[in-house]
This record gives structure tokens, C-alpha cells and sequence, in this order.
């Protein structure tokens, strides 16, 4: 197991790359089809999470700042709310902590001003005990924190987080959020075997739940590669196991697993990642390049997905002009013009 309580990652240069990205929409299971805002520099955290899909965190930091100006945010939200299609909700989220921005609240008054579409905000809510962050969240009509815990010591060892953070005051500030907030919380609880699994554990982590009262309590497990190799997933047996016991102290409250399993998803056998490449390539062709900065997802994590699939024939790809274009067959236009 990695050493707990680290002192803040510094684990080589960050991703080059343009600091805000509109990304999707990309289909979720708990938001449907979801247009992303990312508007942190990649891996920029609070927390350096041993199950994070985009690996260790390489900045570790607690100030915050307007790392993106608002301006420039909005002005590519709305180009891309122009190009029209299914958007079910306007989610910030992305490859950092979106309540690090300092102008979060602002953007998303502008969103209210700007569509009708709900707002949705993905935080791992550490810095909620911050009354200037729960301002600017007050707005948005749903906001989702972590509490991947029961305990000062596993929120140490699961997701290591900036020394400055305090597990009692991370837990008060949720629960504050969640008492002021109008709109409606869910909270997520992120499930490692041999890490946050043991049934005093999840009781505990079903007590402090029932404290915060969200809307509903939603379980995950590393479904797809983890940052670390200590993060190993649950089994499907296993996380409704752990639902029962965490449900036994939440009352009416209910308990969803959302994890992915192969075996449970319509496209039988594609993950997450494949499913989103799909989705996009059924509006428009694109090269990998194209696929990374829509989907907001780093280059690395988009080649072997979208191996597979070329492979599986469920994409084909074509050269134009020096570049390789994907598509979804049957379901868009590749550019013409040669090769």
C-alpha cells in the first residue's frame, strides 16, 4: 500500500494543452448524455485518489484560483450548445477539482442565463467546508461529492489527500453543503477491496451518509485502471454486499451501484471509454486528436480503446490528408477528397 498522507505530488510535467476543454456529450449512466466543462489543468487535486482513471495526481493543492478565464469558458460552451444534439446536462468536471476555480459560481449563474439545460457539478467536495465554495455552488442544480471513507485513517490511505485537509471538517463541510443547498446532492462511495471494504467500515462510512442526507448514496468500485495497483475493484456480489450494509443505516435513503461491469452494459464487453468513442464518431468523424480534446480524455487513455474497436469493426478509420479519421459506420460522413 502507498504511504498515507503525502506530501504534495510533484510526479513530472503536466500534460501540455489548451486550459479549457468542452468534452462530449458523452453518455453516462447517472447523467445521460453529459456536455463536460474541464476547467482545471490536468490532475490539479486536492486528492491524489489510489483509484483515479487518469492516474496519480500531479499537482496536489488546496489554493484556489481562476486557473481558466470565465470568459473564454463560456464563449466554447456556448459554440458548443450551438452545434445542437441531446444534452441532458451541463456538467463540471474533467481531468482537475472543479471547486478550485474561483470563478465556478459565476460560470454557472452564465449557464442558468445561457440554456435551460441543468447544471451538474462532479467534486470530491473536500473544500465544501469553504462558505465561498458553497456559494458558488449554490446555483447548480445537482452537485455529486465523494465519500469514499468512515474514517480519518482510510481517507488517508484511499485518497491520500493535500496535508492540509482534515477528514472531521471534509465530512462537516458536506453536510453543511448538503443542509443549505436547494438543489439536489448525491453522493458517491468509491469501494476498494482490502482498502475502505470492511464491514466496520462501511457502517461507519453509512452513519456519516445518513448524517449528510443526500438525495440518494451511489456505490463504485475501479472499473477500469486505477492510478495505483493498490486499487483493486469489487466484485458485483461484492458491492451489493457492501450496499446492505451501508443501507442498513441510511433509512429511506437509497443505494445505487453504478459501476461498470462488462457483463451488465448494453454494448456487451466495451468499457466507458469505448462507449463514449462511440458516441462521439456517431455525430462526426474525427482523428485521435479529435477524440481526446472532445471527450477529455488524454491521448494515452484513447489509442487502445480505439484500437480495439477498429479491430472489432464496430469503427472503421480512413486516410485523409495526412491523418487518420475514425468513424462509426453507417452513422456519419467521412471528409472526402483523398488521401
Amino acid at each position: 500500500m502507498k504511504t498515507a498522507n503525502p506530501a504534495p505530488a510533484q510526479r513530472g510535467k503536466r500534460p501540455k494543452g489548451r486550459a479549457v476543454k468542452i468534452f462530449g456529450p458523452v453518455p453516462s449512466r447517472r447523467l445521460g448524455f453529459s456536455l463536460g466543462v474541464d476547467l482545471i489543468p490536468f490532475k490539479t487535486c486536492t486528492l491524489d485518489c489510489l483509484y483515479c482513471q487518469l492516474g496519480p495526481t500531479t499537482r496536489t493543492t488546496v489554493a484556489r484560483k481562476s486557473y481558466a478565464p470565465a470568459a473564454e469558458v463560456l464563449r466554447q460552451l456556448e459554440a458548443a450548445l450551438k452545434k445542437g444534439g441531446r444534452v441532458d446536462w451541463i456538467t463540471f468536471s474533467g481531468s482537475g477539482e472543479p471547486t478550485l476555480h474561483t470563478g465556478l459560481g459565476k460560470m454557472i449563474r452564465a449557464v442558468k442565463h445561457m440554456t435551460r439545460v441543468p447544471v451538474a457539478v462532479i467534486t470530491n467536495g473536500t473544500i465544501l467546508a469553504d462558505p465561498q465554495v458553497r456559494r458558488a455552488l449554490r446555483e447548480a442544480d445537482l452537485v455529486l461529492p465523494d465519500l469514499d471513507a468512515g474514517s480519518a485513517r482510510i481517507f488517508r490511505k484511499i485518497n491520500r489527500p493535500h496535508p492540509s485537509l482534515r477528514f472531521s471538517r471534509v465530512v462537516a463541510g458536506i453536510a453543511r453543503f448538503a443542509r443549505e443547498f436547494r438543489g439536489r446532492v448525491w453522493l458517491e462511495v468509491v469501494l476498494l477491496k482490502g482498502v475502505n471494504d470492511a464491514p466496520e467500515e462501511l457502517k461507519r462510512i453509512g452513519v456519516l451518509a445518513a448524517a449528510i442526507r443526500p438525495e440518494r448514496v451511489q456505490l463504485n468500485t475501479a472499473a477500469r485502471p486505477p492510478a495505483y495497483a493498490d486499487a483493486k475493484p469489487l466484485s458485483l456480489t461484492e458491492l451489493r454486499a457492501a450496499r446492505d450494509i451501508i443501507a442498513g443505516a441510511l433509512g429511506k435513503i437509497p443505494v445505487d451501484i453504478i459501476a461498470d461491469f462488462k457483463g451488465a452494459r448494453r454494448a456487451a464487453g466495451r468499457t466507458g471509454i469505448e462507449d463514449a468513442i462511440i458516441a462521439y464518431l456517431a455525430r462526426r468523424p474525427g482523428t485521435e486528436r479529435d477524440l481526446a480534446a472532445g471527450l477529455g480524455i488524454h491521448n494515452e487513455k484513447i489509442a487502445g480503446p480505439l484500437d480495439g474497436l477498429v479491430r472489432s469493426g464496430a469503427v472503421k478509420k480512413r486516410a485523409f490528408r495526412g491523418e487518420q479519421y475514425y468513424h462509426a459506420p453507417g452513422k456519419t460522413h467521412l471528409p472526402r477528397g483523398g488521401r
